[in-house]
């Protein structure tokens, strides 16, 4: 091999590593990254993996390190009826910086830099850690603000919302003692990229493959097509019981002007809500709701409806279907707060969602430009990586 043609090598970026933290929202934004620069084909997947089960639900807020240390010692102690040893089992390789920095650097000649993309609280030391040991082999883009020391990484994606922490209206909602813990600690800097939204895989050409895969069931439906996506809680965005009735009452209202009703429930969807919805809708006649069994509709419910529901707790929920130009109604955004609040601000002034109130005529056709936050993430990605002196070689 000549020394242009290694050199040639040694600047082309072909191969991504995936580090995730086990939630599929964080980790759905690494693949949609990857997915977006063309190198899905030659991706590897790590996760950082907390333990899991009873007590250690209670422990999560520690840095994953001493989780995993104290989780060591509670089994030496011999306490299995606190510990559920089948939790956390995956296929995924564990996550290891060393390990992952060695080979970047063995292979570094043969195979050129490798792109690194991490997701989630949990994953920035290791992100950083590689970056530190394998500066010259590596590129690390930390996806979801790290909070601070954001030159541990080559790039930083984050949604705008995370900065509302520093606005005077985020600053009057956190205690003094906690901002250094929760908040952004700098101003976006040259090498961070604003996102409306979250990444996702959910791009045209994905939405082009599941309207075949799906054209078989979907496609013959009576249309409107309405399709309610169901989250669950969150700490910011609290509901139960409450908001499954308010849902009942304004699809009840809604259902003349809908040719088909199709709703899912997320993992994160309590029961208390599910079974609500379940014993109002499960024999409706133009109601079909998901049970959660393979396959999944989602994909196929994205590029066959001709409007969306969706509960306001889920960031990646309303950027995939904003990415579709399609009328997206959001229910319970009033009872979000702090930077959540923001987020869904952000899309009310950009067009792209309305509230639901149950007097909607889903027939009601309206669009806006689709909410394009990976391609354009994205293409900055490559920006970067010219700067540093690399190509992207899909």
């Amino acid at each position: 091999m000549g020394p242009s043609l290694r050199a040639g090598l040694r600047c082309a970026v072909r191969r991504a590593i995936v580090i995730g933290n086990g939630v599929a929202g964080a980790e759905n934004q690494c693949l949609g990254l990857v997915r977006a620069l063309g190198l899905s084909h030659r991706q590897t997947v790590y996760r950082i993996t907390r333990p899991r089960g009873r007590v250690n639900k209670w422990l999560r807020w520690l840095p994953v390190s001493i989780h995993k240390k104290l989780d060591y010692v509670v089994k030496l102690i011999c306490l299995p009826a606190l510990i559920d040893a089948s939790a956390g089992l995956s296929n995924v390789k564990e996550a290891d910086s060393k390990q992952i920095a060695a080979m970047a650097r063995e292979t570094f000649e043969k195979d050129g830099p490798v792109l690194v993309v991490a997701s989630g609280r949990d994953t920035i030391s290791v992100a950083s850690s590689i970056r530190q040991l394998a500066p010259e082999c590596v590129f690390v883009i930390q996806i979801q603000h790290p909070r601070s020391g954001l030159n541990r990484f080559d790039l930083v994606i984050t949604p705008c919302h995370d900065y509302f922490p520093l606005t005077p209206q985020g600053q009057e909602q956190i205690p003094w003692l906690l901002r250094r813990w929760i908040t952004p600690r700098e101003l976006p800097e040259r090498h961070v990229v604003l996102t409306v939204g979250a990444l996702h895989q959910a791009d045209s050409s994905a939405l082009q493959v599941a309207a075949s895969a799906w054209h078989d069931e979907l496609a013959t439906l009576p249309r409107p097509l309405l399709v309610v996506n169901i989250g669950g809680p969150t700490s910011h965005c609290q509901y139960g019981a409450d908001l499954a009735k308010q849902l009942i009452v304004g699809l009840e209202n809604v259902l003349w002007s809908c040719g088909s009703l199709r709703i899912s429930f997320s993992r994160r969807t309590p029961t208390k809500v599910s079974d609500i919805i379940l014993e109002e809708f499960g024999n409706h006649p133009k109601v079909y709701i998901w049970d959660g069994k393979d396959p999944n509709p989602h994909m196929g419910h994205l590029a066959w409806a001709d409007a969306f529901i969706i509960t306001a707790d889920s960031v990646s929920m309303l950027s995939e279907a904003c990415s579709t130009g399609k009328p997206v109604y959001v229910i319970g955004s009033e009872r979000c707060t702090w930077k959540f609040a923001d987020f869904h601000s952000s899309l009310r002034e950009l067009g792209m969602v309305r509230p639901f109130m149950g007097k909607e005529d889903i027939s009601e056709n309206w669009s806006y430009p689709p909410l394009d936050d990976t391609a354009k993430a994205a293409t900055q990605v490559v920006e970067a990586l010219s700067e540093r002196g690399w190509r992207l070689q899909p």
